[in-house]
């Protein structure tokens, strides 16, 4: 019965993310900006990034998925904003690790998003749950825009 009631309250959060995205919408001026697919399932994101000081300072997603793609990149939002750099991708691969059944040491570092792990259960969603965290990783990472996996200038716009 507890274990049930938990995954009602897991549900619910996941629900409640995917219909009430936090963060959605788009940035006037962002330093970091992506658009991944995930080519299995048609799932669309952008993420734009203000990162000064090598912090994470705001971060908007927009484009179209599944309930647990929208929930996932509103959870990575809220887990993300204000955090440095360097947390920010520890937290990518801690949660890459965690939807694929392995035991993750920073959980509560992830907030929410620590209750996408029931997806390890369903290997088809696992790119639903991680295509936001992946277009952070790249957008981080590689430092400027990104359309479909190609790196443009800072100056050219999605």
């Amino acid at each position: 019965m507890a274990l049930s009631r938990l995954d009602n309250l897991y549900r619910q959060v996941i629900l409640d993310h995917s219909s009430h995205p936090h963060h959605h919408g788009v940035l006037d001026a962002s330093t970091n900006q992506i658009e991944l697919n995930n080519p299995t399932c048609g799932d669309v994101i952008q993420i734009q990034l203000i990162v000064e000081d090598d912090v994470i300072q705001d971060i908007r997603f927009s484009g179209h998925g599944c309930s647990i793609s929208t929930a996932s990149a509103s959870m990575m939002t809220d887990a993300v904003i204000g955090k440095p750099v360097a947390e920010a991708l520890e937290l990518v691969q801690d949660f890459s690790e965690l939807v694929q059944g392995n035991e993750v040491v920073n959980l509560d570092g992830l907030g929410d998003a620590a209750m996408l792990s029931g997806v390890a259960k369903f290997p088809a969603r696992i790119k639903c749950a991680t295509l936001s965290w992946k277009a952070l990783n790249r957008a981080l990472v590689e430092g400027g825009t990104t359309v479909d996996g190609h790196l443009h200038q800072p100056d050219e716009s999605i």
